[in-house]
């Protein structure tokens, strides 16, 4: 079963102190709006997310579909199958947002120390 590419979304107390620091430590700009208080970076293949306000505590988000770079893969298991494996495995999912058979969509469940799992495809 494939996830599609790994990130940490960080619920940050301050974004541009957090901007600030994870530049230090190698870390660009990839993508989001500072003045929404969300931003995407990455160091290498290593992406996290800063979100101000957005949630209470990190997510480790996969996004089926997307390599590395943000851009869409020839061939994945769309999130429709995912879903259905893992609740199949007897999961529990938390929340869910599917609005039509194809295309974007996401899934949250918890794994058992309580840290949210965002499965979040965009293509």
């Amino acid at each position: 079963m494939e996830l599609g590419t790994f990130s940490v979304s960080l619920a940050v107390k301050d974004i541009e102190i957090s901007r600030v620091f994870y530049e230090k430590l190698g870390f660009t700009i990839f993508g989001g709006d500072q003045t929404q208080n969300w931003l995407i970076m990455k160091n290498g293949d290593h992406c996290i997310g800063l979100f101000q306000g957005m949630f209470e505590d990190n997510i480790l988000t996969f996004n089926p579909g997307w390599n590395s770079g943000a851009e869409k893969l020839v061939s994945f298991t769309d999130i429709r199958d995912l879903h259905k494996i893992l609740k199949a495995q007897g999961l529990e999912i938390q929340n869910e947002s599917f609005t039509s058979d194809s295309g974007p969509a996401s899934f949250t469940l918890m794994d058992p120390d309580g840290n949210a799992v965002l499965i979040d495809q965009h293509v």
